[in-house]
């Protein structure tokens, strides 16, 4: 399986070690946006989509770089996740907003996960920032486990 993971990571690597940890078990890059064109993610059986959590929602540039995406002529897998430093609401996951980007295009979304990071962003900044110690290692292993499951399975589609 060819993998790949596209990732934005802009404020303290949260989101960059968590796709580093991915990356590990799936043998796949990880690269930003502007790094790979968005029409050769059709050379890859898998495609992990992830950036910090900004007002609720993926960083700008990950959005922006999947609107761009030509509708997969086939369909193919990808993956979402997401950090932050605030707890995730059950009823608004942060990983929605992609994940309904995504589908149009093509993709069938396969899996999704979540980890809390270091943040900070004002209030938290004149504290000196949220979850200092984020992600840790058992976040790292978390996200390791998680992309390990996603290796294909029978039917799904590659």
């Amino acid at each position: 399986m060819k993998a790949v993971i596209v990732c934005v990571s802009v404020s303290h690597s949260n989101t960059r070690r968590i796709a580093a940890a991915m990356g590990q078990a799936l043998a796949a890059p990880v690269v930003e946006p502007e790094e790979l064109d968005p029409a050769d993610l059709a050379g890859y059986d898998l495609v992990g989509f992830g950036s910090g959590v900004f007002t609720g929602r993926p960083h700008p540039r990950l959005r922006d770089y999947v609107r761009a995406l030509p509708a997969a002529q086939q369909p193919r897998q990808a993956f979402v996740f997401a950090t932050s430093g605030l707890p995730e609401p059950g009823f608004r996951p942060f990983t929605r907003p992609l994940t309904r980007l995504l589908e149009p295009k093509g993709f069938e979304v396969v899996g999704s996960f979540t980890a809390r990071g270091h943040d900070t962003w004002l209030p938290f900044k004149l504290v000196g920032g949220i979850n200092k110690h984020r992600p840790d290692a058992r976040d790292l292993a978390a996200a390791h486990t998680f992309a390990t499951g996603l290796h294909p399975r029978p039917g799904r589609a590659s």
